[in-house]
């Protein structure tokens, strides 16, 4: 688990044991968290008024719902990243924009409790950061990706990552230009799709107290020439509260 050779927080590659579980072969859908939603009446955090105890230095009249979206910056726009009031699972790039043609696409928008809260619903679990990493890698030992260590241009693309020059640049060489439908990439040594790539994926490992939890994966804007972490090993440290149009999850489930 881990690696020398990627950023610092990988660092040390070590060895860890996990016992058997199962996991869901692709990230969460559309379609899948809206009949969670249907069944339970939930509403996400993104919908929600964040709260003031997490966010002390953030004056109440700016904790509205909303959430981040991605945006490709102009000359008069150099934050690729814009709070967007509205923005939600329901509508990904803001008030306006639909899951029209996007039902089978990953859930985004997604913060920890909401990712908790279908998994309990759904009979299972998050994965923890251990057991994704293995489920990841797909039996392949210290390879660099899911597949194995050839790039992931070589041939038939393996991830929906960035391609181009990051973030104003994405020649769309693999037919997207942000998220792809679940299970379109082919599966790795375990039968797991978009493990890396797509959209980042919620781990258990998390700090209640301190608001801080744990993605894996990478997302469609990971690329060569800016994030490289479409990598089992890679990690990234992300508030709980926080969702983007870029975060996900999928679910794991305990066997006997």
């Amino acid at each position: 688990m881990g690696s020398n050779e990627g950023y610092a927080e990988e660092a040390p590659a070590q060895m860890k044991t996990v016992g058997p579980f199962e996991i869901d072969a692709t990230e969460v859908s559309n379609r899948r968290f809206a009949e969670f939603v249907e069944a339970t009446d939930y509403k996400s955090v993104a919908e929600r008024e964040p709260s003031s105890d997490l966010h002390p230095d953030i004056p109440e009249a700016l904790l509205i719902p909303g959430s981040a979206v991605f945006l490709v910056p102009s000359k008069l726009m150099r934050n690729w990243w814009q709070f967007i009031p509205g923005a939600s699972w329901r509508h990904p790039e803001g008030p306006g924009s639909s899951l029209d043609g996007r039902w089978d696409h990953p859930v985004v928008h997604i913060a920890y409790a909401d990712a908790k809260a279908f998994a309990d619903w759904a009979g299972g679990r998050l994965p923890t950061e251990a057991e994704w990493e293995f489920a990841a890698r797909g039996g392949l030992s210290g390879a660099t990706y899911e597949w194995g260590n050839t790039v992931p241009d070589a041939g038939a693309y393996r991830a929906n990552i960035w391609q181009g020059v990051f973030p104003i640049e994405n020649s769309e060489a693999d037919g997207f230009d942000r998220s792809s439908p679940v299970g379109c990439y082919p599966p790795n040594g375990y039968g797991l799709h978009d493990m890396t790539g797509n959209v980042w994926e919620w781990v258990a490992d998390a700090s209640i107290e301190q608001n801080r939890g744990l993605l894996k994966g990478g997302s469609f804007l990971c690329s060569d020439t800016y994030c490289q972490r479409y990598r089992p090993a890679a990690k990234q440290i992300q508030q709980l509260d926080f969702s983007a149009s870029h975060i996900g999850f999928r679910v794991a489930y305990d066997v006997d």
